[in-house]
């Protein structure tokens, strides 16, 4: 994954253009089937960038679903099996398992990147240590 990683470094983009080429190097790994970025807009999570089926959920307040829990507990969410879950928002049918990691410019959170997989645990901690160095990079390059 660091090859991945490199790549999206190696941009000299920022903003939501480097978002959006993150999210579609994102979308070429086996089982990531829905790639996004949510911004953190007051007690919010609003959409931004993302490669996959279309969702309704392009706002989603803090504490509901996984993302907006990722962000009530100030936690990644890596969540191996979504049916098991009471508060889980279905953007698709196929969606088994999701990872959410928050993009934290220090203490202030900024957003979070979302991944949806097909599969039941489809992310373990390999991923979440991956996402997490590419929200670094995301917060580094934040702005347009």
């Amino acid at each position: 994954m660091k090859p991945l990683l490199d790549e999206i470094r190696s941009l000299p983009l920022k903003g939501t253009s480097l978002r959006r080429a993150a999210m579609e190097t994102l979308a070429r790994l086996p089982g990531y089937d829905w790639c996004g970025v949510y911004r953190l807009e007051g007690d919010a999570l609003v959409l931004d960038e993302y490669v996959g089926a279309k969702t309704d959920h392009v706002r989603i307040p803090v504490g509901v679903g996984v993302c907006g829990t990722a962000v009530a507990e100030n936690a990644n969410q890596v969540i191996a099996d979504v049916r098991k879950l009471t508060n889980y928002l279905a953007c698709s049918t196929q969606t088994r398992s999701e990872i959410v990691v928050l993009v934290r410019r220090g203490s202030e959170v900024l957003g979070q990147i979302d991944v949806d997989g097909h599969e039941v645990g489809a992310f373990g901690h390999r991923d979440e240590i991956m996402l997490e160095e590419l929200a670094s990079l995301l917060a580094e390059r934040w702005e347009d």
